[in-house]
């Protein structure tokens, strides 16, 4: 069975994923960049910017194993963009430009499905309204025998960690207080029990935590 991951999840040492005030000017809220800025120095980063050099490290090696396997990634609406309820802007194809990172099938959890978005470069959007198991089941149809990646949100991340779908998890704790904003840890308590915990901290001040579920 292919196994379900998720990569480079930042979060705030009081556990929130987001800022509160998401827009399209602050895909993070409040938090602006700085859940991130560890991994905007680093080459995989710069490489989806087309740009070279980067730090390798530490945060490299945890940053560049994103997309090893993966073949569909599914994530929540609001990664996709910061607007809600009915589609009104219609001609919105992500914080990506014309060509996503992704470069496979990546299926958008909504409560309001519309047309599949083709994209260059092998990334396909495709907005269905699917609980978490239904959600991979059709991941998984598109992508047999890959991996699936679950990208974010905090509310996506959360709902599949409840429903016990996950199986690798790499989260990234950042010195940050943020005091608002979508918490990833709410309401999964005993959630350790289920995995093996390693825990490696980087000179650039994060500490990269990982979830691998036991045999």
């Amino acid at each position: 069975m292919s196994k379900v991951r998720v990569h480079n999840f930042a979060v705030s040492l009081d556990g929130f994923g987001a800022g509160a005030d998401q827009s399209l000017e602050a895909p993070f809220g409040h938090a602006d960049g700085r859940l991130m800025q560890w991994f905007m120095r680093t080459p995989t980063f710069r490489s989806m910017q087309g740009q070279p050099g980067g730090d390798s490290g530490v945060d490299e090696e945890f940053a560049g194993s994103w997309a090893e396997g993966i073949g569909a990634e599914i994530m929540g609406r609001n990664k996709f963009g910061p607007e809600r309820g009915p589609w009104a802007n219609s001609e919105w194809k992500g914080w990506w430009d014309d060509d996503p990172p992704f470069h496979t099938p990546v299926f958008v959890l909504t409560h309001h499905p519309r047309e599949s978005l083709e994209m260059n470069g092998g990334t396909t959007f495709h907005f269905i309204d699917a609980s978490p198991a239904e959600a991979l089941a059709k991941a998984r149809e598109a992508a047999p025998g890959s991996d699936i990646r679950i990208g974010g949100g905090v509310e996506t991340v959360r709902e599949f960690l409840a429903a016990d779908l996950i199986d690798h998890l790499h989260v990234v704790v950042v010195p940050i207080v943020l005091g608002r904003g979508e918490r990833l840890w709410d309401g999964l308590e005993g959630l350790e029990e289920r995995f093996d915990i390693e825990a490696v901290s980087s000179p650039s001040g994060v500490t990269h935590v990982t979830f691998t579920r036991r045999a």
